[in-house]
């Protein structure tokens, strides 16, 4: 007797899974799910769905320091061993312009005495080398230093040779800059030259009875 129920309950139980079973199958085929193996979906992690960071481009000034010592005195150093060099050599054109490049170097550092000093030897070859161009250069120079410290009748006495030669040698450009600089003198000598207003003392009062 117990034989017989235990095989209707399996029995009944088997038909029951073979039910679900087909309705399960049936489920699958209708959401398109393949009856060998289901895989799940996993997240997408490619690159391409990582979005890209805005970048700010933020405009940058750049900022200017002035020279220091140390790089005038690299820059003095190395001017100087080629002008020795090519005085040496006897390259005096080459030199002559390394005399006016020191030149440059101490008036940027205000050591007005040996820019002059250089800028005259300068001059001096250049005017052996017919190097008319180079010539009203540095005389253009020296009268900047001149102007500077108030020798106004000296500067304009080097513009005005500068103005000589430029004119013979044809070179138009530095006529006009010789030009606008004489008129900028003529003016400064002008302010320079105005007596500068004062205002009297007011008189103290008399507290003193007469």
């Amino acid at each position: 007797m117990r034989s017989v129920l235990l095989l209707i309950l399996m029995t009944i139980s088997f038909s029951v899974s073979a039910q679900w079973y087909r309705i399960d199958l049936k489920l699958k085929k209708k959401l398109g799910i393949s009856q060998s193996t289901v895989i799940e979906q996993q997240p997408d992690h490619s690159i391409e769905r990582i979005a890209q960071a805005k970048i700010i481009h933020s405009q940058i000034r750049p900022v200017r320091f002035g020279r220091s010592d140390y790089s005038y005195e690299a820059s003095e150093v190395v001017v100087m061993k080629e002008a020795q060099h090519n005085m040496r050599f006897r390259v005096y054109n080459d030199a002559s312009y390394n005399f006016s490049e020191l030149a440059r170097l101490y008036i940027q550092q205000n050591r007005v005495s040996e820019a002059k000093w250089y800028l005259l030897q300068s001059n001096r070859i250049s005017r052996e080398q017919n190097d008319n161009k180079h010539t009203v250069a540095n005389l253009i120079d020296l009268a900047t230093i001149k102007m500077n410290i108030g020798q106004y009748e000296l500067a304009q006495a080097d513009l005005a040779e500068a103005h000589d030669i430029a004119n013979s040698a044809g070179l138009t450009d530095d006529m006009v800059d010789i030009e606008n600089m004489i008129q900028y003198i003529k003016q400064r000598k002008t302010t320079a030259s105005k007596p500068q207003l004062g205002y009297a003392e007011t008189p103290k009062n008399n507290s003193k009875a007469d």
